[in-house]
């Protein structure tokens, strides 16, 4: 074959027919998903409701859905990346999207039969904690099997477009096909859960990794676990975003915000629920244009402040404006210290442990966002929902305070460069194609 006949490796990610079926997934499935969780959260909180419980009593269901999806993720992720990691990831993927079909099409059926309830809706968080437990680990993990290396970092950023547009979207369906039509999102998110699935189906096979037969499982665990513990720079912007996270996360609030504080109903809920999201994508637009090089510790620190007082005023506001305008802040502010927390975790850390820190990172992600949803709806049971989210933004400023006393190279850090004894060790790696 001469050499003018030797096919040129693809200049795009869409020019690749695999990875044009998993972006479709990716981009099917995450509509899905921040659909069906909006009108769960809202079915939960007004069904309580409506059987006479109290704002604070109702709100504490809504504590038991965050606790319901989390503690499936919490117990299975370490299970999850080990079968991403020895099963065919196409497969792992098809089943957990092909579960998540099945729970919006059993809710749609009971929403629309009118034998929806609370211990319905229980049984469905448990089932979707297991399929996402399952499916963020084969599914990232899938991603770079599909592109060459010269334009992973496109497919990365095609990637997490389709995510961003699935936060941001996916809450709008949901509000609004639910104001139609109480079962509507459930049938629209089965029918994009078949389209993921379909699209997963038609992935040719990949490369799997080799097992490396010679490590336990548990044991490379706790070893990129005691990594994490003994690099300070890495334990402070995990842990930051864990507490700040936990502490001020008013997203499982909104059914009671839009339905009994801002009275705006299942449009105004849609509303509240994209207002961040909207927030995180266009600073996430803005850094891929223009990406942030000094200061980077400090300016991390203050995103978090700023994080928990835009959750302060968003708390005591009774404007729907100027809670949408608070929420909008929220979602800049958290998605600017996630851009610089993951781009500091993935540079400090040595090569041939990333894979396992990323792993610690994404379990505390989980612990923050739903293991946080559980303990501000117990807070809102216990102190009211106002005085929850206040006192949960407050905590997150507080946090910030202490963080950067005891994790002082935190406010000393001003690039992403790691310190020259990092580089010193990794003599024998040679990370191509990572980004953060």
């Amino acid at each position: 074959m001469s050499e003018a006949a030797i096919p040129s490796e693809p200049t795009h990610p869409f020019r690749v027919p695999n990875f044009r079926a998993y972006w479709v997934s990716r981009l099917s499935m995450t509509l899905a998903q921040y659909a069906m969780l909006l009108i769960i959260g809202w079915q939960t909180y007004n069904l309580a409701r409506d059987s006479g419980m109290s704002v604070g009593e109702a709100s504490g269901q809504l504590a038991l859905i965050g606790l319901l999806q989390f503690l499936p993720l919490f117990v299975l992720t370490p299970f999850a990346g080990l079968a991403a990691d020895r099963l065919d990831r196409r497969n792992v993927g098809r089943f957990t999207v092909a579960l998540q079909l099945l729970c919006a099409a059993l809710l749609g059926f009971l929403t629309w039969s009118d034998e929806i309830s609370i211990p319905w809706l229980f049984a469905v968080a448990i089932l979707l904690g297991i399929a996402r437990a399952f499916a963020g680990p084969a599914l990232s993990a899938l991603s770079p099997n599909l592109v060459p290396k010269a334009i992973l970092p496109n497919a990365i950023a095609l990637s997490s477009i389709a995510w961003q547009v699935g936060m941001i979207v996916g809450p709008a369906m949901g509000g609004y096909f639910y104001a139609i039509e109480p079962a509507l999102p459930y049938a629209v998110a089965t029918g994009l859960f078949l389209v993921s699935t379909i699209a997963l189906g038609v992935i040719s096979k990949v490369p799997q990794p080799p097992v490396r037969k010679d490590q336990r499982p548990i044991g490379q665990v706790v070893d990129g676990l005691r990594y994490v513990i003994h690099n300070k720079m890495v334990l402070g912007a995990i842990t930051l975003d864990l507490f700040a996270v936990f502490l001020a996360g008013a997203t499982a609030l909104f059914p009671v915000y839009a339905r009994d504080i801002l009275q705006v109903g299942e449009t105004g809920l849609a509303q509240l629920a994209m207002a961040p999201a909207v927030g995180a994508a266009l600073t996430a637009l803005w850094f891929s244009l223009r990406p942030l090089k000094t200061n980077v510790g400090p300016k991390m620190l203050w995103a978090v402040a700023i994080f928990g007082l835009a959750t302060v005023i968003f708390g005591i506001s009774k404007s729907m404006p100027l809670s949408l305008a608070m929420l909008f802040i929220v979602g800049a502010a958290d998605m600017f210290s996630v851009y610089i927390r993951q781009s500091l975790i993935q540079l400090h850390t040595p090569d041939d442990k990333r894979g396992r820190v990323s792993s610690v990172s994404l379990l505390t992600i989980s612990a923050s966002n739903e293991f946080g949803d559980f303990f501000s709806g117990s807070l809102a049971f216990l102190i009211g929902p106002v005085l929850a989210v206040v006192s949960g933004g407050i905590g997150a400023i507080i946090t910030v305070g202490i963080w950067a006393r005891i994790f002082p190279v935190l406010r000393t850090t001003r690039t992403f460069d790691p310190p020259d004894e990092l580089l010193d060790n990794h003599e024998t790696t040679h990370p191509e194609g990572e980004k953060a």
